[in-house]
């Protein structure tokens, strides 16, 4: 590597890292973006973050399903006695 900057490097190894990944992104021809995924991760983690203290786990999985929308919901929802 010929530049001297720091930096610089640290750029060029990353590329050099993930050089099959960024030519796949051309392959496709642009037809994929990852803004929908990262945008579903962020609701999913602020749903589970404004569900602490739900004392079960099923209780966050109904929170994310109700938040997350147009999902797949569990069969039953609620437990009637």
């Amino acid at each position: 590597m010929r530049s001297q900057i720091e930096p610089m490097k640290k750029v060029a190894k990353t590329i050099r890292a993930h050089k099959l990944l960024i030519l796949n992104w051309f392959k496709a021809k642009k037809a994929f973006s990852s803004g929908i995924v990262e945008g579903l991760n962020n609701k999913a983690k602020v749903t589970t973050r404004n569900s602490y203290g739900f004392r079960t786990y099923r209780g966050a999985e109904i929170a994310l399903y109700h938040a997350l929308g147009n999902l797949p919901t569990p069969p039953m929802t609620h437990r009637f006695y």
